[in-house]
């Protein structure tokens, strides 16, 4: 049975389970949404998710919403992509909890008012504010990664699908890679994985599309 995975390309969230379902081997499709136009708010999408939000993976009679719950389901079922043990479960946990309280919802933010909002309704001192605290986030995990492959165990887990899930993206929000270069290192690792693309070329929908 093929997984629908309801995504658009700028979603970096769902580009996180993107990857997970490609590396993990899940026969899966993509099932865009029109999210710049709307659709996520409209009533026949909150059937599907009363959220509003992308990702969302229906897998024949599962319906699952929010990417890490979503990736911590991928790794279950294939058995890929996780822990040998409860501990390092604990700890791929504690980094997909700390990515989405401290980096992907720092970067999502700072990423969205600095390009897919005009600039006059950019709230002033705000993507300033996020770039600070981003910056605390990135010293974390390029500190992390100084002396490990991957971030939690001794492959590539969901932890890392996580964190790295909006740094791959090209529109600018104050991240160079070539000024943490461990991130930069562990990002090439990814990269170097069979199957990875780049966010436009995983997912349907890009900025190109609204030029």
């Amino acid at each position: 049975m093929t997984a629908k995975l309801y995504c658009f390309g700028e979603s970096g969230n769902a580009y996180k389970v993107a990857l997970a379902l490609t590396f993990s081997g899940m026969d899966w499709e993509p099932i865009y949404v029109d999210f710049f136009n709307g659709e996520a708010r409209t009533p026949a999408f909150r059937e599907i998710n009363e959220m509003g939000e992308v990702p969302v993976l229906v897998d024949g009679d599962i319906t699952l919403t929010q990417s890490g719950v979503i990736l911590d389901y991928i790794s279950s079922k294939t058995g890929k992509l996780g822990g040998k043990s409860a501990a390092e479960r604990r700890e791929i946990l504690r980094w997909l909890f700390w990515d989405n309280h401290k980096l992907s919802s720092q970067i999502g933010t700072a990423r969205f008012l600095a390009n897919f909002l005009p600039e006059a309704k950019r709230p002033e001192g705000v993507v300033p504010f996020l770039h600070g605290r981003l910056k605390a986030a990135y010293t974390v995990l390029n500190d992390h990664l100084a002396h490990r492959t991957w971030i939690a165990g001794e492959k590539m887990t969901i932890a890392d699908l996580s964190c790295c899930g909006y740094l791959f993206y090209p529109e600018p929000y104050g991240f160079d890679r070539s000024a943490w270069p461990h991130i930069d290192a562990w990002l090439d690792r990814i990269a170097a994985q069979p199957g990875w693309k780049l966010p436009y070329d995983l997912m349907p929908g890009s900025p190109a599309d609204r030029a």
